[in-house]
This record gives C-alpha cells, structure tokens and sequence, in this order.
C-alpha cells in the first residue's frame, strides 16, 4: 500500500525578489511543514521582510517558486495568494483609526471553504475574544485609542477571523511592553496547538526561541544557516556572529 505523503504548508525554492531595479531575494529556499512555527532571523536589511512580502505578492518582481499546500503561486496576485489561506501581519498593523475595535475586526471578509478545506472558516467573535480578552473589554474603543499592545492584539485577530491558517507575522513583538509580548507568546502556543501554521520575522530572539520549532538565519537575501530548536545551544556563537545576540 502507496501512502501519499502531504505536500509543506510553504515551500520556496531559488526566490528572487525585486524592488524596482533592486535586487533584493537572491534564491532563497525554505520549507514549512504544516503545524509548525518557523522563524525567519537575520539582521535589519537581510531580506526577511521582503521575504514574506513576496510569498503574498507584495513586491515588484518575483522569480523561482513559491508552492502553499503544493500549489504554485509565484505568478498569482494577492487577493488569490490569501485564498489559499494565508495571513499576513505586517509590521505597520494598519489598524483603521476611525473606526472601533470591534468594526476594525468585522471589516476584512471571511476565505470561505475554499478548495473544500474547513479550517478556512475562521474563529467566531467569541473565540477570538477568549483569545484577545483585551479586545473584549475595548471592543467599543476606536483605533486611535488602543494602545500598541492592543492594536497588535487586533491585527492578528483580524487574521484569524478571516479564516487564514498559514500565518506570516512581522516583528509582532516590536515596541511592546514584557507584559504584552508575553501574551503575543501565550497566543502562538495556543494557534499552535490549534494547527495554525506560523512564519515569524522577529529581531526579538528572547521571544522568539522559546516557540520557534526551527529557524533560517538570513543576510544579504540569502539563507546561510538552517537548523532545529534543539539545535541552539551549539548554535549560540554563530548566532552571536551573525546577529549579534
């Protein structure tokens, strides 16, 4: 008996990505097994974010692969890349200042039951304020009103409400207080535990280690090193080479 083994919730090959004239992505590899929480390091410029940028269709020019659950997407536009699917978070948040918390969360439409797959529901209101509590208590608050915290919180539930199980988060932790990252922490466990599929860009290694089960180590547009988490500590002085930390 022939078992058929399940394509990678992500997987890229030789991509190259520019900004205008700017060649930015010089052929980068990578795979993300469903379930998994992948995160993406390198230092400010390595081309982490324009990596992200580019599975959703974001920058200028791409060339090579990018296949989510076996389908190739490389050639596809944005609006058709997310119906596979996929979230992304970016670093700005693009939270709608004038409208509240809870019309912020409302506004994107739900993926639907694209190519029969369920899990593109999305999480109800209600699981998403069990999730995000402060959201609930600001659910009437406006945009402008919610601290940085809160709006990151919003951000990512937004996402999840669409119905998007292969999430791309964008240095979520950035700026916000212990108190909050700590919380952003608790939330990956939990859609981890749910089988969300996650890629991070995150400058926050502290935050990042803990939940990561592998990493890619970026510079200059390129993957130069791959390993597991259990990996790290042998890995802690290339680590501080390369990223300083």
């Amino acid at each position: 008996m022939t078992t058929t083994l399940s394509p990678p919730a992500l997987h890229i090959e030789g991509l190259h990505g520019w900004y205008g004239e700017s060649h930015i992505l010089h052929g980068v590899d990578l795979h993300v097994d469903r379930g998994e929480v992948v995160t993406l390091l390198g230092r400010n410029g390595a081309g982490r974010t324009t990596t992200l940028r580019a599975i959703m269709g974001l920058i200028g020019t791409r060339r090579g692969s990018i296949r989510i659950d076996g389908s190739e997407t490389i050639g596809l536009p944005t609006h058709h890349i997310a119906g596979f699917g996929v979230g992304y978070c970016p670093e700005e948040r693009a939270i709608f200042a004038s409208l509240s918390c809870e019309e912020n969360l409302r506004l994107p439409p739900r993926l639907g039951s694209r190519r029969g797959n369920d899990s593109l529901a999305g999480m109800s209101e209600d699981e998403i304020y069990k999730l995000f509590p402060n959201l609930w208590e600001r659910r009437h608050s406006q945009g402008t009103r919610l601290s940085g915290g809160e709006q990151q919180m919003l951000a990512m539930a937004r996402i999840l409400r669409t119905g998007a199980n292969l999430l791309l988060l964008d240095e979520i932790s950035e700026g916000l207080a212990p108190v909050i990252v700590q919380s952003l922490a608790r939330m990956i466990r939990a859609l981890k535990q749910r089988g969300y599929t996650i890629v991070m860009v995150e400058q926050n290694f502290r935050f990042a280690a803990p939940l990561a089960d592998r990493f890619y180590v970026m510079e200059h547009g390129r993957i130069v090193e791959h390993f597991v988490a259990s990996e790290l500590p042998q890995r802690a002085q290339a680590l501080h080479q390369l990223l300083g930390v």
